[in-house]
């Protein structure tokens, strides 16, 4: 996953397109009616835009970051895994929370606060991150500011608060079981594959690094 150099231009445009589709049938689904098709409820009118913004907010953020700022290549088994990601994001949890019609409140405005909070850790790090890797200066050197400098993974943090956010607007107990699987694959998964790349790419740097730096929630771990 990790050193690909190869562009991947069509893994990157197909999922692009995916996320199209699943915010087209979605949107079907939410205000034209679509429910009855599946015998649901309407559900909260409001509550169903809130999701579907978050949606589409979701959508422009990662649709700019997998095409500017992700250098590395895609395999197609990670396409697999990011358009399964995202429809379970879109698809369900618009499902989960779109069909029941239990007002807004409180607890969904703490829900938007980590999902917007979670969306700015993640892309601000990201671009920080590639404004200074555009520096020719900075070629081949490891990067360990801006966010960065807060845990080593601070961009899977902000996806896990901002999934955390969007489970919670659907106010169904079952969501909170992906945001639980994502950092369970983060810890367990992608942090171990990604250290070893960046301990055997950058060596003795990585190494001071990471004895001073938690890895991916700040000050905690």
């Amino acid at each position: 996953m990790y050193g690909r150099e190869n562009k991947s231009w069509t893994q990157r445009v197909t999922i692009i397109v995916g996320e199209c589709l699943f915010l087209i049938f979605l949107y079907w689904l939410l205000f034209m009616n679509g429910n009855a098709a599946f015998h649901l409820p309407e559900g909260n009118v409001q509550r169903n835009l809130i999701l579907f913004v978050c949606c589409l907010v979701t959508f422009f953020r990662m649709s700019w970051m997998t095409v500017y700022f992700l250098r590395r290549g895609i395999s197609w088994s990670e396409v697999g895994g990011v358009l399964f990601a995202f429809g379970v994001y879109y698809i369900g949890f618009s499902v989960l929370g779109g069909f029941h019609d239990k007002p807004l409140d409180g607890v969904d405005g703490v829900a938007l606060v980590l999902f917007f909070a979670g969306s700015l850790i993640n892309s601000l790090s990201e671009w920080l991150r590639d404004r200074w890797k555009k520096n020719e200066q900075n070629q081949g050197k490891l990067y360990t500011g801006g966010l960065f400098k807060y845990a080593i993974h601070i961009n899977y943090f902000g996806d896990v608060i901002w999934v955390f956010g969007f489970a919670m607007l659907t106010r169904n107990v079952w969501s909170i079981l992906v945001p639980i699987l994502l950092l369970s694959m983060f810890v367990f998964q992608n942090i171990p594959i990604h250290d070893r790349y960046l301990r055997k790419k950058y060596g003795v740097a990585f190494e001071v690094y990471e004895k001073k730096t938690k890895k991916m929630i700040p000050f905690i771990y």
